[in-house]
């Protein structure tokens, strides 16, 4: 790296093809809002030839920005594809959102992916990269995908390149710093009125090259005795870096022997431990001047991608199952095998309709063919999200995205990215395969919604689109979920956050033409008797021909939590005519779903009928109906009422230094901490009990508290009494109501 040529740029305006997994590199640039992912994809778009100029997120001219959202907004909402050739390779570039809201896309992006560029922007400090950046690099370590470094916004009058270095290597490295190590030192030229030296160039440490970019292309050429003495000490520390990671056991003593190991040997080492995802280079970039073709440090990021990330060869091959469910074995990355391939992602286009960003594992996916496409039925803490799916679709054309632009592909090989068009009922996560023998991938993991948005139709017109619009944004999003919750009667949209949740209203505005109002998200409340009570039900009316006489004495007591309502009927010598029973009982349970102090649904208590009379003409179903329910409506007016809420078990994993004051919050929020554990990366485990009503707002809240480094989950544990002053506000708000 940093010896070889500079390839040759592949032509702008036709699509990027592959006709063997051994050519495609397939790389998802991760990185925090801000750092530099897009600006970089457009710089090495033009040093590739793919663009004449680079465009801007800002102005709605980027590559990798073709939703009106993101122009609106000023910045990166979902995933998107760049496809490049350089030096007869195509490189998929995997550009996802640097935002927290938007960590499904960043997702997908890893699952299409083999390889990770994480963009760290040299005008931050390290704690941008202790929040999620860190979590996704210890994710990628787990699969053992493998991962550089680019440190970009070198032209900042802050910017501090070896500063950032030895942060990543704190934050990334580990126990093993020495495995993110720089392979350039950027070269800065003469110094501005302001104290700022712009950066010119690099410095390549293993070649001992001076690359300047200065006049607005590569041009190489020998450093000077000071340049060379400046990287001395750093080009040592990479080459035992380097051959401590080495599969050669042999090539260290034969180093510490004194012995010249040449360059070659050196990137072969390199590129090798690169692709195991055992050794983390770090590079440098920074934007090309306004009339520049070349940005600095693109070529040798071309390089690296092309030389040392793994080829979709080396990845595994998924898991796959067949219809009875039994596990298959598929080669890896086999075009001429059975077809397998994923929807990484989906989106409407206002022209085309569905568009279905696809990977493909195995086979080769060709226009115009039918395919079998299987979703799962997925859920998540017991809601079901999505229902098992599966139906025979015949594909349209396969294309390259390019900015606003579809390029046309005669095909999709294994290892390859494509979009397709007219798959109406895919779903992202869903799995295509030949329609002779259907086939399912195992999903991947996805963050779970947190935040709920209930939300209700702004007119008739709209209610009539809601449904559609809901159900076509649940199926392109996956970490969105939509519950239509039977006991608050709501329409609640579950997102991740805040920019989440405007992303969701403003597609449903604009893409599907449904207008909704936001309204106060309510917490399912239960009502439950403190104690034993009775109460007489009498419904009497004489208004000529048949009247209306029921009569019924009940007894209601508490019963442990979880055990619903119990009907026990105790009335001895036909008081109560055995055909009314079931009367009287369904009259109970009509009135404890309708509430008896408050409006919500009454629970846990055990209501016993022990007397009553009847009319041998008078008397009828409807009559005991309503006097079970007044029964019960007179037990409760003489007792005490119990609001229950529901209470969720709540799981904090934060860094060890907010620790105290997460914790601290909980508590004002009513939680009770039942205990903490030590997690890796100086993170704890934080188990508490909180009321559901306290934690509407925890997802946005706790990124607030932790810097963006604290995530939770929660599952629903009990409903259990609220405190009397919360419980009498709310009886006062209820009775409020018209």
């Amino acid at each position: 790296m940093g010896d070889k040529n500079n390839g040759h740029p592949g032509a702008a305006g036709r699509a990027a093809t592959a006709d063997h997994p051994a050519s495609v590199r397939n790389v998802v640039l991760v990185g925090h809002s801000g750092s530099g992912k897009t600006t970089l994809v457009e710089a090495l778009a033009l040093t590739a030839g793919a663009v004449n100029r680079a465009g801007r997120v800002e102005d709605g001219t980027s590559v990798s920005d073709y939703d009106e959202i993101e122009h609106r907004q000023q910045r990166s909402v979902q995933l998107s594809l760049v496809p490049l050739e350089w030096d007869g390779f195509k490189i998929n570039l995997l550009d996802t959102p640097g935002y927290a809201d938007f960590v499904g896309e960043l997702r997908a992006g890893l699952r299409a992916a083999d390889a990770a560029l994480f963009v760290v922007s040299a005008a931050d400090g390290p704690e941008t990269m202790a929040g999620a950046t860190r979590m996704v690099w210890e994710e990628c370590a787990a699969v053992g995908m493998p991962r550089a470094i680019v440190i970009t916004h070198l032209e900042a009058a802050r910017a501090d390149f070896e500063d950032m270095t030895r942060s990543c290597a704190e934050v990334f490295g580990g126990d093993d710093p020495d495995a993110v190590l720089p392979l350039y030192l950027p070269l800065r030229g003469e110094q501005a009125p302001d104290g700022h030296a712009p950066v010119t160039g690099l410095i390549g440490l293993l070649s001992q090259r001076l690359f300047d970019y200065a006049s607005g292309e590569r041009k190489e050429s020998e450093p000077d005795a000071d340049q060379a003495t400046l990287i001395e000490e750093a080009r040592n520390r990479l080459i035992e870096g380097i051959i401590a990671e080495s599969e050669d056991e042999t090539l260290m003593d034969r180093y510490l022997g004194g012995e010249e190991i040449d360059v070659k040997t050196l990137i072969d080492d390199l590129e090798g431990a690169v692709a195991r995802g055992v050794f983390h280079p770090v590079l440098a970039a920074a934007p090309a001047a306004e009339d520049a073709r070349q940005g600095i440090g693109t070529v040798e990021l071309l390089e690296l991608i092309t030389g040392g990330f793994p080829t979709p060869l080396e990845r595994a091959a998924p898991d796959v199952r067949g219809r009875d469910g039994k596990e298959l074995d598929i080669r890896a990355c086999d075009p001429q095998g059975p077809l397998v391939a994923e929807v990484v992602k989906t989106a409407s286009d206002p022209y085309v309709g569905r568009v279905s960003l696809v990977r493909v594992f195995s086979g080769t996916l060709r226009p115009d063919e039918t395919v079998h496409v299987s979703g799962h039925g997925l859920s998540d803490h017991g809601h079901e999200t999505r229902a098992l799916h599966e139906s025979d679709e015949r594909i349209g054309a396969l294309s390259a995205p390019f900015g606003k632009q579809q390029r046309t592909l005669t095909h999709c090989i294994a290892g390859d990215l494509a979009c397709v068009a007219k798959l109406s009922r895919a779903e992202t996560g869903d799995t295509l395969s030949a329609k002779e023998a259907p086939l399912l991938m195992s999903p991947w993991e996805m963050p779970d919604p947190l935040l709920p948005l209930a939300i209700q139709a702004h007119s008739k017109a709209d209610e009539d689109k809601l449904s559609q619009g809901l159900s076509r944004l649940v199926a392109e999003d996956p970490t969105m979920r939509l519950e239509q919750n039977q006991n608050t009667h709501q329409v609640v949209l579950w997102c991740l956050g805040e920019a989440h949740a405007d992303v969701a209203l403003e597609r449903l505005r604009s893409r599907y033409g449904v207008q909704v109002d936001v309204v106060p998200h309510k917490v399912s409340l239960r009502e439950t008797f403190a104690g034993k009570s009775a109460g007489r039900g009498r419904h009497v009316k004489q208004s000529g021909g048949h009247g209306q006489y029921a009569i019924c004495e009940i007894e209601v007591e508490p019963l442990p939590g979880g055990s619903g309502i119990e009907f026990v009927d105790k009335v001895v010598g036909g008081a109560v005519p055995r055909q009314f029973i079931p009367s009287v009982e369904k009259g109970v349970r009509a009135q404890a779903t309708k509430g008896v102090a408050a409006g919500y649904p009454l629970i846990d208590v055990r209501v016993t009928l022990l007397d009553g009379k009847a009319h041998s003409v008078d008397s009828s179903d409807a009559a005991f109906q309503t006097a079970g329910a007044l029964a019960l409506r007179e037990a409760a007016a003489d007792a005490r009422i119990h609001l229950l809420e529901p209470v969720a078990e709540v799981e904090v994993l934060v860094g060890d230094d907010y620790v105290g004051t997460v914790m601290s919050d909980l508590s004002g929020r009513r939680g009770r901490v039942v205990g903490t554990e030590q997690a890796a990366g100086g993170r704890t485990l934080i188990r508490a009990e909180v009321p559901e009503i306290e934690i509407g707002r925890y997802a946005v809240d706790l990124r607030s508290l932790s810097h963006g480094t604290a995530r939770f989950s929660r599952a629903y544990a009990r409903h259990e009494p609220m405190p009397a002053q919360l419980s009498e506000r709310i009886r006062e708000q209820a009775q409020d109501v018209p």
